[in-house]
Order: structure tokens, then C-alpha cells, then sequence
């Protein structure tokens, strides 16, 4: 596996998917106000992928679950529930997300897969902390592929959109 690590804006990758970093879908996604990663793929995909996310039910702590990516040029967008109920990540919850979605990408033979810093903002884990448990989670993981963690870095294209986001 090829795994890559830069700073950007996951939306603007080269790859066959994204992830997103989403809740564990017990609260219908009509009632949050998306931030961060989910706030900028709402402002850019549109409802279509979150109005999907919303009729495949809850997902546990640490599961994925696949819809399209709505108006982005992606194949797909790959929700993990890497927070819990309460808001907060943690390590063991971070890795199963990173495995959950990187077997849903093989599953449906994406090559290539961009991850944000899965639980960083929002769920509190800490920006080096999170890659570090990314990391060690994917060195354990056969993928014949490229996997990217993206740093958000703010790109004139989200500036102009007026976008600051982090997972």
C-alpha cells in the first residue's frame, strides 16, 4: 500500500473516493448542522449523499457505509462513525473506522481513497495524535492501492468558498 500524507482540501484529491468523518447515524442528519469535512462535502455535493446516509440506518462505532458522492467527481463518499454518541473519538474507534473504510473501498474496487483526520476537530483526538493511530492502523492493512490522509490546509478554491474546515 501506498500511503501518502499532504496537506490540501480533501475535496480537491485525485482519487476514486473520499471519506467522511460522520456520527454513528442515530440522529437523522436533517437535524445536525454538518461541519467541518461534512459541512464542506454538504456544501459541495449537495443533499443527495446525506439523504442516502440517512436511509441506511445507524452505524456502529467504527463502521462505514458507501453512497454516492452527489455532485462531486468522485465515485463514491465512504461515511465512518468515528465518534461516539457523546461527541468524542478515540483511538480504538479511529483505527476500526480507518479498516471499515478501507475494506469498503477493496470491496468495491477503489483504487485510490483520501482520508481526512478522522475525530481531530470534532471529536477531540488531536491532529498528530490521529495520524499516528491512522497510520499504525493502515501499516496493518493489505491494500493494493494508494491511500491519502489529508491535512486540511485552506486552498484559495475553499477560501473563496468560504470554508475552514477540520475533521
Amino acid at each position: 500500500m501506498d500511503i501518502q500524507i499532504v496537506e490540501g482540501d480533501l475535496l480537491d484529491q485525485d482519487v476514486d473516493v473520499i471519506v467522511n468523518a460522520w456520527n454513528r447515524n442515530i440522529i437523522p442528519w436533517w437535524l445536525l448542522i454538518p461541519q467541518g469535512v461534512s459541512g464542506a462535502i454538504k456544501r459541495r455535493a449537495g443533499l443527495t449523499p446525506f439523504r442516502e446516509l440517512g436511509k441506511l440506518g445507524p452505524i456502529p462505532l467504527g463502521g462505514a457505509v458507501l453512497t454516492s458522492a452527489g455532485d462531486l467527481p468522485f465515485q463514491g463518499i465512504i461515511h465512518v462513525a468515528g465518534i461516539s454518541m457523546w461527541w468524542r473519538t478515540s483511538e480504538r474507534a479511529i483505527r476500526s473506522s480507518v479498516s471499515s473504510a478501507v475494506a469498503l473501498a477493496q470491496e468495491h474496487n477503489f483504487r485510490t481513497i483520501a482520508f481526512p483526520l478522522i475525530g481531530a476537530g470534532t471529536g477531540g483526538g488531536g491532529a498528530d495524535r490521529v495520524v499516528e493511530w491512522m497510520c499504525t492502523e493502515l501499516a496493518e492493512i493489505e491494500f493494493d492501492g494508494r491511500v491519502r490522509i489529508v491535512r486540511f490546509r485552506q486552498t484559495a478554491s475553499s477560501a473563496e468558498r468560504g470554508e475552514d474546515v477540520d475533521a
